[in-house]
Order: C-alpha cells, then sequence, then structure tokens
C-alpha cells in the first residue's frame, strides 16, 4: 500500500505543492482555468494513476504468463455529461462521469491473449478503487508549526 501523499497549495490561485516518499511534483490549472499550467491538473493525475495501473497490471500478468508482450499504451479521457434519467436525484438530473480508456498493446500476441490482456485491465486495483463503493473519510488536521525564520 502507498504512504501517505502531502498536499500544500502555493502563493499561486491554484497551484499545489505534492510530496509522496521522495517525490515532489506540482499540480495547477490551465490558463484557460485562471491557473499559471505549472503542472498537471488534478482530473490529469487521476488519469494518470489509472493509465500507470492499468499498464503494469497488463505487464505484470504478461511476464507471469512469459506471453510475448513489448510494451503497452494505455490513453485516456474524461468527460461530463448530465443525464435526465436520474427520477431519484434531485431536479431530476444526475452526473455522468466517463473515463475513456484506450490501451495499444505491442509484440506479437494472438488474439486470445490480447482479449485476455483486455480483461486484466479491468482488475487492476486504481480501476477496482474507483469503480468501487469508495467512502472518503474528511477530518481537521492542525496545521504544522511553521519553521523558525532564519537569522
Amino acid at each position: 500500500m502507498s504512504g501517505e501523499v502531502l498536499v500544500r497549495s502555493r502563493t499561486a490561485p491554484f497551484e499545489q505543492e505534492i510530496e509522496t516518499g521522495r517525490h515532489r511534483f506540482v499540480s495547477d490549472e490551465p490558463f484557460a482555468s485562471g491557473g499559471r499550467d505549472a503542472g498537471p491538473d488534478p482530473y490529469d493525475l487521476l488519469l494518470a494513476a489509472l493509465g500507470t495501473c492499468t499498464s503494469m497490471t497488463i505487464g505484470l500478468y504478461a511476464r507471469k504468463k512469459r506471453w510475448p508482450l513489448e510494451r503497452v499504451e494505455v490513453r485516456l479521457t474524461h468527460s461530463r455529461n448530465h443525464e435526465e434519467d436520474c427520477e431519484e436525484c434531485e431536479g431530476g438530473k444526475r452526473r455522468v462521469e466517463r473515463i475513456e480508456r484506450r490501451i495499444a498493446l505491442e509484440g506479437p500476441l494472438d488474439e486470445s491473449q490480447k482479449t485476455r490482456l483486455l480483461a486484466i485491465a479491468e482488475r487492476c486495483p486504481v480501476h477496482q478503487t474507483l469503480t468501487s463503493a469508495l467512502e472518503i473519510r474528511t477530518t481537521w488536521l492542525e496545521p504544522a508549526a511553521a519553521p523558525p525564520a532564519s537569522r
């Protein structure tokens, strides 16, 4: 299981500093949304998590089976659609989020191997998390003490 991820706001309107283990990077909103485009936006990070997990899971399975998979490419897009088919929802509308995931497999695989690897993509842990009944608990965290001012 992964360790803790720390996200800290910066002075720019949307720019966020992200720390996970020894890795540090930035997330931001694009110029069109009022950001400075200093890094991927939150949905790009979500898609990247799904894409990397998908590729890793397919690769692991193919290696275990000793199949001749040479390379995996995963392309993802995210979209939102408002549909009027939800009678239980307030106002008769619900928000439908959709992720399109397209996978290319390189190597001399037969059709049955390709079909099996496509099915294995559905079993990647991030896919399982996103399609499960996910619960997010939010609590207060006291801010860390500021470091002493340098002289």
